[in-house]
């Protein structure tokens, strides 16, 4: 954990009473589940495009989703998981694919 002082004397020493703790951000894993209609192809550009992942990574994670039903796209600040969340519900919408995209704490 990181500390910071938020005080000052006057004389221009820091005044070490006043040390406030600063909290790493909580994780979210960011999951996409499995359909009947969701092409792999489309999970897969979703992968490259949205979580960054290389041609590999998105073809190991979208050949998860399609055997077990789920796949983890990564893990984010839970503010950033949220936010993709919601982007790659509407990319799909508008590619008219029903695309499930969840979140669940780290």
């Amino acid at each position: 954990m990181l500390k910071f002082s938020m005080g000052a004397k006057e004389s221009g020493h820091v005044d070490v009473s006043d040390e406030t703790e600063i909290k790493e951000p909580s994780k979210s894993v960011v999951i996409l589940h499995n359909d009947d209609y969701t092409t792999m192809e489309f999970v897969l550009e979703v992968l490259e495009k949205f979580f960054r992942k290389t041609h590999d990574e998105a073809m190991a994670i979208m050949l998860s989703v399609h055997h077990n039903g789920h796949g983890v796209a990564g893990i984010y600040p839970t503010d950033i998981a949220e936010t993709k969340v919601v982007q790659v519900t509407q990319y799909a919408k508008t590619h008219e694919y029903p695309l499930r995209v969840t979140t669940e704490p780290a």
